[in-house]
């Protein structure tokens, strides 16, 4: 009985393309990476994968933008929705949201090798920041610009507030994904930014003091 091959349509080819550009990424790193394991993986001549991205630079700017990218307008959209009702419930949900994705390996895999690959490379360093951190900015601005009007915030710089906020995300992301330091008494990346959120709105004071 003669064997039937499946033609992959062309318009599902590029998201094959970042699945085996990734997986090969993760594994051999992306300076030692070779567009030729790339197609291998895909299933693809290396001649195919040219016809979608150019470099392998191409194909991390493409990955950022399907993975952080994608998790940045999600929270511009978040805070632009949720902020004006209630802009302490907006920061929690925001701050749980990026706390959930970036402990996905899958999710912060791009992310990781972007720290890694962006002292070498200023395009992939100025890609990341147009598709993920000025965006992010926008909606901290617009956040705390909520906040201060509903008299829930003071006002503070927003770069400031950024780095308060994106930090603790980083750095859990960091911690669980690469170096497998888990937390102790908190597993649940919501409850951790639950905690996180506390930690902001009210220090290390305790809670009827800081009140």
């Amino acid at each position: 009985m003669p064997q039937t091959h499946r033609k992959r349509r062309p318009e599902a080819r590029p998201d094959e393309i970042l699945d085996a550009a990734l997986a090969v990424f993760t594994e051999q790193g992306f300076a030692q990476a070779r567009v030729e394991d790339i197609a291998k993986r895909a299933g693809l001549s290396k001649g195919a994968v040219y016809l979608y991205f150019p470099s392998k630079d191409a194909m991390l700017s493409a990955l950022v933008e399907q993975s952080a990218g994608k998790l940045a307008r999600a929270a511009e959209q978040l805070v632009a929705i949720g902020a004006p009702q209630d802009p302490e419930t907006a920061l929690r949900s925001l701050v749980k949201m990026l706390m959930t994705a970036m402990a996905d390996p899958d999710i912060s895999a791009a992310p990781r090798l972007v720290l890694t690959e962006a002292g070498r490379s200023p395009e992939i360093a100025a890609h990341y920041r147009s598709q993920v951190l000025d965006i992010a900015r926008r909606a901290m601005s617009a956040l705390l610009e909520a906040g201060v009007e509903a008299g829930r915030f003071r006002r503070v710089d927003t770069d400031a507030l950024m780095r308060l906020m994106g930090g603790p995300c980083m750095a859990h992301m960091v911690l669980t994904t690469i170096f497998d330091l888990q937390p102790q008494d908190i597993s649940d990346p919501a409850d951790m930014a639950g905690a996180i959120c506390d930690l902001v709105l009210y220090g290390l004071v305790p809670r009827e003091k800081a009140a």
